[in-house]
């Protein structure tokens, strides 16, 4: 697949959030990023677009 773009949501609660997404049958990204910006994870919608969910640091609120 040659995905052009990717969309961000930014998101309170980001493992809550995946817990969810997870019950509910969503693909989550088996990877996860955390720096001094936030906490990065990836989901795919249902024809397979990655998805990029960010959950803000304290400092960039």
């Amino acid at each position: 697949m040659d995905q052009k773009f990717m969309i961000n949501f930014r998101v309170e609660d980001l493992d809550e959030l995946l817990d969810t997404m997870k019950a509910e049958g969503v693909k989550i990204d088996e990877n996860r990023m955390e720096d001094s910006i936030g906490k990065f994870a990836w989901v795919y919608d249902p024809e397979g677009n990655k998805i990029e969910l960010w959950e803000p640091s304290d400092e960039t609120k």
